[in-house]
C-alpha cells in the first residue's frame, strides 16, 4: 500500500462571519490521494486529523458556534428537559451496601454534587460511616474527571485508584492509606483499566499502554519501591491482543487474560505468592475463547470449544489444559451461555434464550437446579455486588423498560428474594402509565428481527406517533431493554421508544453476532432499516416523525443507514460515530485498530477492503438529500477520533442537496463518553432530545 503526499493544500482561516449570517462553516478542501489494492482514493478532509493545527481547532469551534446558533430557539426547551430529567433523580441517595469480610461498602450522592462518594462501615450497618474516596474533591477545578477503577487491599487498609482528567482514558494510579487519608509515594502514570492486589497487601498489578493506547504490558509493583524497579510480568507483542488482570471470587488466584476479539489465553498465579510466575491454563488457539473462575481444586471454564453458543467445563488446577477439560453444562444451539458466577456451593449461569436473559442456578453439592422466575415479558437483569464466596445469597439488579432498577438478594437455597432497593424516580413518575412490548420486523433475507418498544398507555397506531429508534449491533454486545428515567421526557410527549435488536449484537446468541460482522456486516444495516420500515408499515409512526440514534459503532450504523435510506428518517443523532472506516482500519497507530481486525476485517486484504469501502459512511456520502443530522464528537476521544465525525460532517456539507439541519458538536474537553459529571451529562441528553423534538415538529 502506497500513501502519496498531499496533492494540494490551501487552508484558510474559517471566519465566524458565516455564523452571524446563519450559514454553516465550510471546511477547506485539501486533497490527499491514496493508492490501495491497485486503485486510487481521494480524501479531501484528511487534514482535519492535524490536531495541533490551529485551523483544525478553529473549524471545530466554528461548528460548535453554528450548532449553538441553529439550536438557540430550543434553549428554553433544552432547559425544561434538563430540569425534568434532573427532577426525577433523587440527588441525595446511597447505594445498597456490599459486604466484603467485616466491611460494608457503598456509595453516596449529594444534592448538587456531580460525583459519588465512596463509603464503608465496619462490623455492621449501624456502625460509624467512613468516607474512603470523595470524587467531588478529586474533580474540583477540573472540567473533566473520571475514576478508572478502585480496589481495596485484602486487609482493607489501602485503596488503589486511578483517575483521568481529560477523557483520553489514560489513567494515573495512586494508593491511599485509609487510616491516615494520605496518598503513598507510589504514583504510576499511563495505566489502563484493571488493577489487582496480591494477597500480601503490598504487591499491586497494573497494565500500561503502548503508543496506540493498547494495554500491552502487565507490571508488578511492590509498595514503597521506585516504579523504575517494577517488574514487567508480561509484554504482549501480538498487536491484535490486549492485556487484562483480575482475581477469582475465591480470592485464591490472580488471572492474567490475553485476548483478541475471537481468541483468549488465560494465565494464573497463586495470589498468596504474588512474586511468582503466571502459568498458562490453555495456550491461545485461533478462535478459541474461554474465561475462568475457581472453586475447590478446579477451574470452571466458559468456552466456545466445540460449542458455538458456549458451554461450561471444569479442569484440575494441576493440569488445566484443554485435554483435561470435562463438560459440566453442555452446549445448546438455541441458548447462549454468557457468563457464570461461581460460589463455594453454587454455580450461577447467565444464559440468553431467544433474546431474553435467564438465570440458572445449580447446587454443586446436591446437583439440584432451577431457574429464577422473572415476571415480565420484556426485561433485563445483571448480577453485581457479589463479593462473598461462601454464601447462599445472589445479588442482582432487575429492570425493564417500565420498571426502574431494583436490587434483590436472592436466596439460592430457599428460592426466596428480598427487594433491597428500587431506584426512586421523582417528579410524579408512575410506572402504570406506560407499557412495553416486543415485536418483529422481517429483514430482506427473511430473518425476524426483534424490537423492544415502550410508550404511554393509550397510544394509537395511526401512523402519527413521534418515534425514536435506537440501535448498536456490533461486538456481540446485546442491547437489553432496561429503564431510563430521562427517556420519560420523550414518552410523556407522545414518543414511542424502540430498541432494535439487530444482528452484529449478541441479543440472540453467538450466531446472531456472527451474522452481522466481517463480510456479513451489512446485515446490521439492513436489519435496522427493516425495523424502521416495519414501524411505518404497522402505523406506529411515519418517516416524517421517525428519529434514529446510535453511538460509536452504533454511530457507524447511523451513517450507513442514512446513506442507504435517507428518505426513511426525519432526524439522526450520531454520537461519536465510527464513520471513517477505511482510513481508521488502515492505520495501525490508531487505538483499537489492530484489536478489531476480527470484528471488521483487515483492509490490507482486498476482499475486506472492498467490502468495507462499500459501506463506510464517510466514503459513501453522495449528492442527494439527507435527514436532519446532529453529530457529536469528543476532542480527546481515544476510541473514535474526533476527526471521523468532523470529516463526515464536512463532506456531508459539501455533498448534500437539501436544506435540513447538519450540526456538529464537539466536546473540546472530553472523550468517548462525553461529559463526566452526572448533571453535565443530562445537559447533553437534553440537547439531543431538543433537537429530535424540534425536527419532528413537537414544540413547547
Amino acid at each position: 500500500m502506497l500513501r502519496k503526499p498531499f496533492l494540494a493544500i490551501s487552508l484558510v482561516v474559517i471566519s465566524f462571519q458565516a455564523i452571524a449570517e446563519m450559514k454553516p462553516p465550510v471546511a477547506p478542501v485539501a486533497a490527499k490521494e491514496f493508492s490501495e489494492h491497485g486503485s486510487k482514493r481521494v480524501d479531501n478532509y484528511y487534514w482535519l486529523r492535524q490536531r495541533d493545527n490551529p485551523e483544525v481547532i478553529t473549524y471545530l469551534e466554528a461548528e460548535n458556534a453554528y450548532a449553538d446558533e441553529m439550536l438557540k430557539h430550543t434553549a428554553a426547551l433544552q432547559e425544561k428537559l434538563y430540569q425534568e430529567m434532573k427532577g426525577r433523580i433523587k440527588e441525595t441517595d446511597l447505594s445498597v451496601p456490599v459486604r466484603r469480610d467485616e466491611f460494608y461498602y457503598y456509595t453516596r450522592t449529594f444534592e448538587g454534587k456531580q460525583y459519588s462518594v465512596s463509603c464503608r462501615k465496619k462490623g455492621g450497618l449501624d456502625a460509624a460511616e467512613e468516607v474512603i474516596l470523595d470524587q467531588n474533591e478529586l474533580a474540583a477545578g477540573k472540567s473533566y474527571f473520571r475514576l478508572g477503577g478502585s480496589e481495596v487491599s485484602p486487609n482493607h487498609q489501602l485503596l488503589a485508584y486511578s483517575t483521568d482528567t481529560n477523557g483520553s482514558e489514560v489513567y494515573t494510579l495512586v494508593v491511599k492509606d485509609l487510616a491516615t487519608g494520605k496518598l503513598l509515594a507510589d504514583e504510576i502514570p499511563n495505566t489502563y483499566y484493571g488493577t489487582e492486589w496480591g494477597n500480601d497487601n503490598k504487591t499491586l498489578f497494573y497494565t500500561t499502554l503502548d503508543a496506540a493506547k493498547r494495554p500491552y504490558k502487565l507490571w508488578r509493583h511492590v509498595l514503597g519501591t521506585a516504579t523504575a524497579q517494577d517488574v514487567c510480568v508480561h509484554e504482549e507483542k501480538d498487536e491484535t491482543f490486549s492485556v487484562g488482570v483480575g482475581k477469582t471470587r475465591s480470592r485464591k488466584f490472580l488471572l492474567l487474560t490475553l485476548h483478541s476479539t475471537m481468541t483468549t489465553e488465560v494465565r494464573f498465579l497463586d495470589a498468596d505468592q504474588p512474586g511468582g510466575a503466571f502459568a498458562v491454563i490453555q495456550p491461545r488457539t485461533k478462535d478459541l475463547e474461554y474465561s475462568v473462575d475457581h472453586r475447590d481444586g478446579s477451574f470452571y471454564i466458559v468456552t466456545n470449544d466445540s460449542a458455538r453458543n458456549f458451554r461450561v467445563m471444569t479442569a484440575p488446577i494441576e493440569h488445566p489444559g484443554k485435554e483435561n477439560w470435562k463438560e459440566l453444562i453442555s452446549h445448546r444451539p438455541s441458548v447462549k451461555v454468557e457468563d457464570v458466577d461461581l460460589f463455594a456451593r453454587w454455580l450461577v449461569v447467565h444464559e440468553r434464550d431467544q433474546g431474553l436473559k435467564k438465570l440458572y442456578v445449580r447446587n454443586l453439592e446436591s446437583g439440584k437446579d432451577h431457574y429464577v422466575d422473572f415476571n415480565e415479558a420484556v426485561y433485563t437483569y445483571f448480577a453485581g455486588g457479589n463479593e462473598e464466596f461462601n454464601t447462599n445469597m445472589l445479588r442482582f439488579t432487575f429492570s425493564s423498560m417500565t420498571t426502574p432498577p431494583s436490587v434483590y438478594d436472592y436466596n439460592m437455597e430457599t428460592h426466596s428474594r428480598e427487594l433491597l432497593k428500587q431506584e426512586e424516580v421523582l417528579g410524579g413518575f408512575d410506572a402504570s402509565r406506560y407499557t412495553s412490548e416486543r415485536i418483529f420486523a422481517k429483514a430482506p433475507d427473511g430473518t425476524n428481527v426483534p424490537m423492544s418498544l415502550v410508550y404511554r398507555k393509550g397510544m394509537q397506531r395511526d401512523g402519527k406517533n413521534p418515534t425514536l429508534l435506537y440501535g448498536y449491533g456490533s461486538y456481540g454486545a446485546p442491547m437489553d431493554p432496561g429503564f431510563s428515567s430521562g427517556r420519560v421526557s420523550l414518552l410523556d410527549r407522545g414518543f414511542i421508544y424502540a430498541l432494535a435488536h439487530i444482528r452484529g449484537g449478541g441479543d440472540i446468541g453467538r450466531p446472531w453476532y456472527e451474522d452481522g460482522k466481517l463480510l456479513k456486516k451489512k446485515n446490521t444495516f439492513t436489519d435496522f432499516i427493516a425495523c424502521g420500515e416495519h414501524l411505518v408499515a404497522e402505523k406506529y409512526t411515519n418517516p416524517g416523525r421517525l428519529a434514529i440514534m446510535g453511538g460509536s459503532a452504533g454511530g457507524l450504523l447511523m451513517g450507513a443507514v442514512t446513506n442507504m435510506r435517507p428518505d426513511l428518517f426525519k432526524a439522526v443523532v450520531a454520537q461519536v460515530p465510527f464513520v471513517d472506516v477505511i482510513n481508521t482500519m488502515l492505520d495501525a497507530s490508531i487505538p483499537l485498530t489492530t484489536l478489531e481486525y476480527d470484528e471488521w476485517g483487515n483492509p490490507n486484504d482486498k476482499a475486506y477492503y472492498d467490502y468495507m469501502l462499500s459501506y463506510s459512511p464517510y466514503d459513501n456520502v453522495a449528492k442527494k438529500p439527507y435527514p436532519n443530522l446532529l453529530i457529536r464528537a469528543g476532542l480527546n476521544d481515544p476510541r473514535v477520533a474526533y476527526w471521523e465525525p468532523a470529516k463526515w460532517c464536512a463532506k456531508l456539507r459539501a455533498m448534500k442537496t437539501d436544506d435540513n439541519l447538519l450540526l456538529l458538536k464537539t466536546n473540546m474537553g472530553a472523550g468517548h463518553g462525553g461529559a463526566s459529571g452526572r448533571f453535565d451529562r443530562l445537559r447533553e441528553v437534553a440537547l439531543d432530545y431538543a433537537f429530535i423534538l424540534d425536527r419532528v415538529g413537537i414544540t413547547e
